[in-house]
């Protein structure tokens, strides 16, 4: 047997007085007054001295696209940038190091508020001779230059519908940073490694793997070579469905050889756009939707006969009211992903149907400035934290990663204060509170308790109590995975 003593810490979610806790391979086994507990004999028993430290579940961040996150982090940010044409000079800063055959590859760039559109002739002149693309920071658009446009049109077999702006927006967008996506496994595992390290320090335990290749055989391999710092669902769209249930795997089903480390995830599907993109299918009859609601319900059913639970991505509240009659009329439980502008009645609908929202506050930090420009009006229940919570709406967060950053700390501090930047606070009525965002960042946890898989985070400062700004920048003492310790702030 292991077992690791933590001495003196306050556990979340209670009065704080100190405690002792014990964990035995990977399960908490005991919790007494400080200096009570008694380590069994023939353990090799670590003691860590927590001088007052909060102790709390480990974090989870419950959607992420886990590759494209780990491959951004060597990409050239853009996402400062306020004008298409910044966002040109810094690519052409970037070009410079760039060898021939290689495509540049910027990321972030959010075009909603500049006050000229992208042109793809910024880009030609950027880097000549050099394809270029850069991802938006939704993910559903990529500005190419006409070289990279030519050189993914043959990559992918097919014309791309890019205009004089060189946009290619939704599916095309899709198909080209799965193209990007396409490296070596040892390059794509090496900056995955990388990224589950960064994600320890941050106290992340746990993700929802929503890339949008199948990614349960690359996380497979990648926890047998040794990067098994966190535990992850991963999930699958439409067009792998038949050969996901051709393997009889089940939402929450372990995969064998793991060590419990991965399983299946939900079923993702995409019914609309993104307000970066001006695409989110709203009421008014803006945006688009992807899946016609006569398809999206065969859809469903069909996943969830086969034993996954959906998770569906709505943004604007026409499609989210779509996606919840199809929930309601399929008789499914599961999550509708972003959930940024309800209708009113359809507050109610997500308590009443058992349907969780898996939101990323941050997001409503990055497109507050969008939102009052393209939902003008409606800007009073976009992102509706507060009414959902009301409602007595389950609600999960996460960060959309690349989107946002794999952070909960970040989600939290969004979800609480709505704020960022030194700004006033973005429609403060709709703050979350300080326990709901706790929650929503930790699978339903409170507390540590006898019993638990030992999934802990241990920080200086008691996340129920801490500021906005205090959990935007939370200090990560310690991250432990059943009981072993992924990070460790000695």
């Amino acid at each position: 047997m292991t077992a690791t003593l933590l001495r003196t810490v306050r556990r979340v979610g209670t009065t704080g007085a100190p405690a002792d806790v014990l964990v035995v391979d990977g399960r908490v086994t005991a919790i007494a007054p400080t200096g009570t507990v008694d380590v069994p004999e023939g353990t090799d028993t670590e003691v860590v001295e927590t001088d007052g430290a909060w102790l709390g579940p480990g974090l989870v961040d419950h959607h992420v696209h886990f590759d494209q996150w780990a491959l951004v982090r060597g990409r050239v940010d853009v996402a400062d940038c306020t004008t298409a044409e910044a966002a040109a000079d810094r690519l052409a800063v970037a070009a410079t190091g760039v060898r021939d055959g290689s495509v540049l590859v910027g990321h972030g760039y959010r075009d909603g508020t500049w006050p000229r559109p992208a042109r793809r002739t910024l880009l030609d002149q950027a880097a000549p001779g050099l394809p270029v693309v850069v991802v938006s920071a939704d993910l559903h658009a990529v500005w190419c230059n006409a070289i990279a446009l030519a050189h993914f049109a043959a990559v992918l077999g097919r014309a791309l519908p890019a205009g004089e702006d060189g946009v290619l927006r939704e599916q095309d967008a899709f198909d080209v940073t799965g193209a990007l996506s396409r490296v070596p496994d040892t390059v794509l595992d090496a900056a995955v490694s990388d990224a589950v390290e960064a994600a320890t320090t941050r106290g992340v335990t746990a993700v929802v793997d929503l890339e949008m290749v199948f990614g349960l055989d690359r996380w497979a391999r990648r926890i047998a070579a040794g990067t098994d710092g966190i535990r992850v669902a991963s999930g699958v769209y439409p067009a792998e469905l038949d050969d996901l249930l051709a393997r009889g795997l089940r939402t929450g089903d372990v995969v064998p050889g793991t060590r419990g480390l991965l399983t299946m995830g939900p079923f993702k599907v995409i019914t609309d756009g993104s307000l970066g993109t001006r695409t989110a299918a709203t009421a008014d009859g803006a945006g688009l939707l992807t899946w016609a609601p006569e398809d999206l319900v065969p859809l469903l059913r069909r996943a969830v006969d086969g034993g996954l639970l959906p998770a569906v991505h709505a943004i604007g509240d026409r499609a989210v009211s779509l996606a919840l009659d199809a929930f309601e009329t399929v008789g499914a439980r599961g999550t509708v992903e972003h959930a940024q502008l309800l209708l009113d009645e359809d507050v109610d609908r997500f308590a009443r149907l058992g349907v969780v929202a898996s939101v990323q506050p941050e997001h409503a930090m990055d497109d507050r400035d969008v939102a009052d420009r393209y939902w003008a009006g409606w800007t009073g229940r976009a992102f509706p934290f507060a009414a959902l919570e009301r409602a007595g709406a389950r609600m999960r967060l996460g960060s959309d990663a690349p989107v946002a950053p794999l952070d909960p700390w970040i989600a939290m501090a969004a979800a609480v204060g709505r704020d960022r930047d030194g700004r006033e606070p973005w429609h403060p009525e709709q703050r979350m509170s300080p326990l709901a965002a706790w929650r929503g960042s930790t699978d339903g946890r409170v507390s540590v308790a006898v019993g638990d898989v030992a999934d802990l985070v241990l920080v200086p400062t008691d996340p129920l109590g801490a500021s906005s700004a205090t959990l935007r920048t939370m200090r990560v003492l310690g991250t432990a995975v059943a009981g072993r310790w992924t990070y460790l702030d000695r």
